[in-house]
């Protein structure tokens, strides 16, 4: 029993994503359950005899710290690689938990045949795309991007929950703005914003924003480019991680180990 094995233990049992600090905080908190006060206080908190806990350093436990534990889910990860196995520990926007390899994808759906994977077209992509690197955007901002109503593309990302209100704007009529979900992480596989394509570079694209200066003129120049450029990253950031519900494990393929 070691650190790492200790971890696969607490994801494998967890219903939940945990999180680097809740691991580290519930390790620490078994370590504390060894000292001779707690274990006076409560004996069931005594390692069983024989047990492969009385070999632990707990010493090195009780200080264990964020960086630790992603380590320990490093070395975890390479163990699962080597042995081939057909999962793996993966960090999302709610924290780690094992996920089963796209590769069994086939295999592991049909334990949910009412399930069917949901694709996005072409101008639902688009308009996510906008969102997820400008956020939080107005319609307007879309649409002056976009050069179409954007009025059901935003109601289905919203109804799929990939997008949501996130407030409104400073500006005349307080229109709402809209920004990405956790959900929008875990479809990706990421477990940040910024882990984004060329996000750096996209956000400082110079985008219309559907507002007009005095002379009635966009106050900035053609959309076409900014929106190729964004909808192709997003496009692509879809392609490495297609088919979708494989990187999640409430989805039809993915299985929680």
């Amino acid at each position: 029993m070691d650190l790492s094995t200790i971890l696969e233990s607490l994801l494998v049992a967890s219903e939940s994503p945990l999180t680097s600090s809740e691991l580290a905080r519930l390790v620490r908190a078994r370590a504390a359950e060894f000292s001779e006060d707690s274990i006076t206080e409560n004996p069931e908190n005594a390692p069983v005899h024989d047990s492969p806990e009385q070999a632990l350093d707990l010493e090195a436990l009780a200080s264990t710290s964020d960086q630790e534990i992603e380590a320990a889910l490093s070395d975890l990860n390479r163990f699962y690689e080597s042995s081939g196995r057909s999962f793996s520990v993966s960090q999302r926007s709610k924290g780690w938990k094992i996920y089963t390899q796209p590769d069994y994808a086939g295999f592991v759906k049909l334990l949910f045949p009412g399930r069917k994977p949901e694709r996005l077209s072409p101008p639902a992509m688009e308009t996510l795309a906008i969102i997820a690197y400008r956020q939080p955007v107005t319609k307007s901002a879309l649409e002056a991007v976009r050069g179409v109503s954007c009025d059901g593309m935003l109601q289905k990302l919203l109804d799929r929950e990939l997008v949501k209100i996130a407030g409104r704007a400073d500006l005349p009529g307080r229109p709402l703005l809209y920004a990405t979900t956790e959900l929008f992480l875990e479809h990706f596989g990421i477990s940040d914003i910024e882990e984004l394509p060329n996000i750096g570079e996209l956000r400082k694209v110079d985008l219309p924003d559907g507002n007009e200066d005095k002379g009635g003129t966009q106050t900035n120049h053609s959309p076409s480019t900014a929106e190729t450029q964004l909808a192709l990253s997003a496009v692509e950031k879809s392609k490495q991680t297609e088919p979708p519900e494989t990187e999640n494990s409430t989805e039809p393929n993915a299985a929680h180990s």
